[in-house]
């Protein structure tokens, strides 16, 4: 039936009175003849009820099928985007940290790795990535960003660590049970990813920050360009004329005039992988200008990602799920939606870019190589392990103090640590083993001879008849309780409570086959471990922060490199 029959058929139905409109007759009257139909102008007997139902079950039957197609469609399309999610395992290594933990408000924090892999194990990446000669080699982890979305989602913090950052790598076992050993000497980060995929990165910068890390996201050169595209262009800004290439053919090729460019496309993915030609031409200059790509990039995605404009909003999802790997705890559509508009919650200008704070090796062999900076990195890593603001500005959460960048709660508040004890079995119950780790990591320090017994003679005396002092040893800087299983998480806490000692000390780990309290550096005499130095409340200057709302960020030029 053609769509005009019905309008037709429908307009006969009201005019005889049966679907009664504006102005319609009462039953039983007859209607003018002017709007009436031709039976009932000759007297002839009015439609019977039969024909208007087998109309309204005709409409039905229409908006049900087309109700029922969207939905089919709807249903099949995500479909599509769930099968189009690439995923890989969370975390290669031994020190599972476990996922953050709430405050005392119950509110939850956020760490994500952001991963950008240089693989070119396809066309489409080996167009993009030149240097033929690591075509279909192992990747590299070549851009590292930890993004902290505070409890109160009132600020985001970001830490990039240099790819030339040298580290000890931590053991990591592939799912399919190949291990790769930990490292004996300082490898540099962005090899990480060679030693089973994003997991064993994820598992590095556990090792290295004490950070739980809730998930990853890992991104390619193709990745860059369809996201950058989608998006419609991303600004960024260059003090001069730049073109990134050296004599000897070296370089990202990017060429920008001076002042600010919509890069897009391949131009995007050069400006993400320019080093020779920004600041001092090393990795760090790189850094900063990814920093002002992604601050740029967020603002961007707040213009364009509006339910006002559905085919954009479609091309985004579909570049960016097409774009990257995840872990296993995002592998569904509406958990990247819901994960996305936690993200969105966040201001531009509580987004705080930082760079970690570094040294360069002087270590034989090492030269431009970097070192995380003794003191200063640590800050920062507490800052985000203690849900600080980056910026000094606080949280916006009843927990913040009148001090900014102190979000401490009230102390009427129970902590984590004493509300997880409450589960917990009563102590005479619970085994722990106490191991001494008081010479710390550098081993400058000899251990302090008994300090084992010591620890777990104060257990005994809280009621811990299950107490065992280990020959075995450890070395640690900061005191720690390990647990092996999910159902001693609770008893963990209780042992910590007993102890004084601070929530984040209790980590879970497949190094150990209980409870096991690590007496560190920290605690080599007394009856609790020494109390930790007050939290900074802002970044140090050395982590470089740029704020999500500096729009007038300009990269400077690398001398030489200039036309």
């Amino acid at each position: 039936m053609r769509h005009s029959d019905v309008r037709e058929e429908g307009a006969s139905a009201q005019a005889d009175g049966d679907i009664p409109g504006d102005g319609a007759s009462a039953p039983g009257t007859v209607p003018p003849q002017r709007g009436g139909s031709r039976s009932a102008r000759r007297g002839g007997a009015r439609p019977t009820r039969p024909r208007r139902r087998r109309v309204l079950r005709w409409i039905s039957s229409v908006l049900s099928l087309l109700i029922l197609g969207t939905a089919a469609a709807g249903y099949l399309y995500y479909r599509h985007l769930n099968g189009s999610i690439q995923t890989d395992a969370l975390n290669l290594g031994e020190n599972k940290l476990g996922g953050s933990k709430p405050n005392a408000f119950g509110q939850t924090p956020l760490n994500i790795l952001l991963i950008g892999s240089d693989a070119r194990n396809d066309a489409e990446n080996q167009a993009l990535g030149g240097a033929t000669e690591t075509f279909d080699g192992p990747p590299l982890a070549d851009v590292q960003m930890l993004l902290h979305l505070s409890a109160d989602r009132s600020n985001m913090s970001v830490i990039s660590m240099p790819r030339d950052t040298m580290l000890m790598m931590p053991k990591c076992t592939e799912p399919g049970g190949k291990v790769h050993p930990a490292s004996k000497g300082l490898v540099q980060t962005n090899e990480s990813i060679q030693r089973g995929g994003p997991g064993c990165t994820v598992a590095a910068w556990s090792e290295l920050t004490k950070i739980p890390i809730d998930h990853f996201m890992m991104i390619d050169f193709k990745g860059v360009v369809r996201m950058a595209d989608a998006i419609g262009g991303v600004p960024v800004c260059v003090e001069q004329n730049v073109h990134s290439r050296t004599r000897d053919g070296k370089g990202s090729g990017l060429k920008l005039p001076k002042g600010t460019s919509v890069i897009q496309g391949e131009t995007a993915l050069q400006w993400l992988r320019t080093r020779y030609g920004f600041e001092d031409g090393t990795d760090i200059g790189r850094t900063h200008a990814q920093h002002q790509y992604m601050n740029s990039m967020a603002r961007e995605f707040r213009k364009n990602a509006k339910l006002s404009n559905p085919v954009k909003l479609n091309s985004l999802a579909q570049a960016a799920i097409e774009a990257m790997v995840v872990d296993t705890g995002l592998n569904k559509i509406d958990k990247l939606f819901d994960l996305s508009m936690e993200l969105k919650k966040v201001p531009p200008g509580r987004i705080t870019m930082t760079t970690m704070p570094w040294v360069y090796s002087t270590k034989p062999g090492l030269d431009g190589r970097v070192e995380p900076k003794a003191g200063e990195a640590e800050d920062l890593f507490r800052m985000v392990r203690e849900d600080i603001a980056l910026d000094g500005q606080g949280s916006g959460s009843p927990a913040a103090s009148a001090s900014p960048g102190t979000p401490s709660a009230p102390a009427q508040q129970p902590s984590p640590s004493a509300t997880a004890a409450a589960t917990a079995a009563p102590p005479a119950k619970i085994a722990v083993t106490v191991r001494n780790s008081t010479g710390g990591k550098d081993g400058t320090e000899a251990k302090v001879k008994g300090r084992a017994s010591e620890v777990a003679a104060l257990l005994t005396g809280k009621g811990f008849t299950k107490v065992v002092a280990d020959t075995q040893t450890g070395a640690e800087d900061t005191s720690v309780i390990r647990y092996a299983t999910d159902a001693q998480a609770a008893d963990a806490a209780a042992v910590a409570t007993a102890l004084g000692m601070p929530a984040a000390s209790v980590q879970k780990s497949d190094q150990v086959a209980g409870i096991v309290v690590f007496v560190g550096k920290d605690w080599r005499s007394g009856g609790t471990p020494a109390a930790p130095a007050p939290a900074p409340t802002k970044a140090p200057d050395s982590a470089h922060a740029l704020n999500g709302d500096n729009d007038q960020a300009c990269m400077p030029i690398q001398p030489g490199f200039t036309w």
